[in-house]
């Protein structure tokens, strides 16, 4: 169906330095730059645009990126127009995530190619993205667990694409002992709002260390994990006797719905239910 209308909408972000857009238009932009990177996601349609590497062209499931500064245009392959995703990154921003991952060894970094396509690469943008718009999707979330897991996701699609610079050295391994000093911290009030710089930090292991470590040693990425003993720590406060909304509180979560949400997805029922199978507590 064609693009009747030009749509161009910012979404608000849990992260400061990230912008998240969406478009959906059969408008054709004119030569420009940009000061951040970009990269998105074409979803429907085509797309061709000028880029340092020439005119390319992209279609449903590429990736489109580019780099601060680099001139470029757009316009869609046909009158139906096309749609798609972008994540603007502050440079400071990509920059950091370049000094974890290579351990301080690259100073500079470029998107090579101004399309791509990789569907692993699709999906951790589509996580990226979903977690970075949380707050503008659903309203108040647990920010905490939401921007660690947005930073993984960007981790690991800074990840790829610096690999395929060749610019990576080999990840030192991680001490079990400093990833198992994360695991008790995270046990031992599940509850708090951590942030992975202050879970690397005690660890004393950059937070791309951390996540990687993290992930090989544990089968979950640090924001899982939390998520997990949160959902541990309601279940015995349920049992206990306390009310749903009290728990949710208690266990870490914003509000109760995203308790549900979390509970349900582990245990199959909502915290209600639980509580009211186990027929220790009248309902309240």
């Amino acid at each position: 169906m064609p693009v009747t209308n030009h749509a161009v909408c910012f979404h608000a972000t849990l992260v400061r330095d990230v912008d998240a857009m969406t478009a959906a238009t059969a408008r054709s932009f004119g030569r420009h730059t940009h000061d951040q990177y970009g990269i998105g996601v074409i979803e429907r349609g085509g797309h061709v645009s000028l880029s340092d590497a020439g005119q390319v062209q992209a279609v449903p499931g590429d990736l489109i990126l580019v780099n601060p500064g680099e001139v470029h245009d757009g316009r869609p392959l046909d009158a139906a127009g096309r749609t798609w995703r972008m994540l603007y990154f502050e440079p400071r921003w990509i920059d950091a995530l370049q000094t974890d991952i290579t351990q301080g060894d690259d100073t500079e970094f470029a998107l090579h190619a101004p399309v791509i396509s990789e569907p692993p690469l699709r999906a951790l943008f589509d996580a990226a993205f979903a977690h970075v718009t949380q707050l503008d999707n659903q309203g108040a979330q647990n920010g905490d667990l939401s921007q660690m897991a947005f930073y993984g996701a960007a981790l690991e699609i800074m990840t790829r694409l610096v690999e395929a610079l060749g610019h990576r050295r080999a990840l030192a391994p991680c001490s079990p002992a400093s990833l198992a000093r994360v695991r008790e911290m995270i046990d031992t009030d599940p509850a708090q709002a951590f942030s992975l710089a202050e879970l690397a930090h005690a660890a004393g292991l950059s937070r791309f260390q951390l996540h990687r470590g993290f992930l090989r040693a544990f089968g979950v990425a640090p924001h899982g994990y939390i998520l997990h003993r949160r959902v541990a720590l309601a279940r015995r406060l349920l049992k206990a006797g306390h009310a749903p909304a009290q728990t949710a509180l208690a266990a870490g979560f914003c509000d109760q719905s995203h308790l549900n949400r979390a509970f349900a997805r582990q245990f199959g029922v909502s915290p209600g239910r639980y509580r009211l199978a186990r027929g220790e507590f009248p309902t309240r």
